[in-house]
């Protein structure tokens, strides 16, 4: 996959305002990453606020974790690690987005996944949110946490933390970020109601059918 590299580094720059703008982030929190191709991948800068990106502060970092480029010195986020093992344990994905979505992230410190499906959403965009149990941040303990669960899903509670999500583009991935939390959102409502109903196994197979293109099954 070869990309426009200028072009991604605006998406990227876009993608952080979103997340900065709708609360998924604050202060300096959360980063975001694109594999450009094999040898590249493109991550956004540690104590940079996500709101306020500078395309030339944007690094170009090779799946080893080496700093290829950084126009202006700039360190990667700490949590590189993370999405480089993303990155090798699905070929398929070229995205990866970490935020701490407010309601999510209160599931996440809860310990309490989405496993069950309770709306359409969860079926056809994210699929099935476990929670991944708590582990630091910043070293290499968090992203050995996450290999077990990359291969079957596409979002993750980070036990403690935030939520992480992964797709073959930025979009998808910041799409699946935004369904992560509006799906929290949706869940606390009906649980302060009084009732949550799942979905049931023919209601999910159903979507499944109508959604899923039938190549992606």
């Amino acid at each position: 996959m070869y990309l426009d590299e200028w072009a991604v580094r605006r998406e990227i720059s876009e993608t952080g305002r979103r997340l900065y703008d709708l609360f998924l982030v604050a202060g300096n929190s959360g980063n975001i990453s694109v594999r450009l191709n094999e040898r590249e991948i493109l991550m956004t800068p540690t104590h940079v606020s996500k709101g306020n990106i500078a395309l030339e502060d944007i690094l170009k970092i090779a799946p080893d974790g080496r700093v290829l480029e950084s126009l202006h010195g700039t360190k990667p986020s700490s949590e590189y690690r993370m999405h480089l093992a993303v990155y090798r344990h699905r070929s398929n994905i070229n995205a990866v987005v970490h935020a701490h979505p407010p309601t999510a992230t209160g599931f996440a410190v809860a310990g309490r996944g989405f496993e069950r499906p309770f709306h359409p959403e969860i079926v056809v965009s994210t699929g099935p949110i476990p929670v991944v149990p708590y582990v630091p941040p910043g070293g290499d303990e968090l992203p050995e946490s996450i290999v077990p669960y990359l291969s079957d899903h596409h979002a993750l509670l980070l036990g403690n933390h935030g939520a992480l999500t992964y797709a073959p583009t930025l979009r998808d991935a910041l799409f699946a970020m935004e369904a992560v939390e509006l799906n929290a959102r949706i869940f606390m409502t009906a649980y302060q109601l009084g009732n949550v109903n799942y979905l049931d196994d023919q209601q999910v197979a159903f979507l499944i059918d109508r959604y899923t293109p039938a190549a992606a099954r």
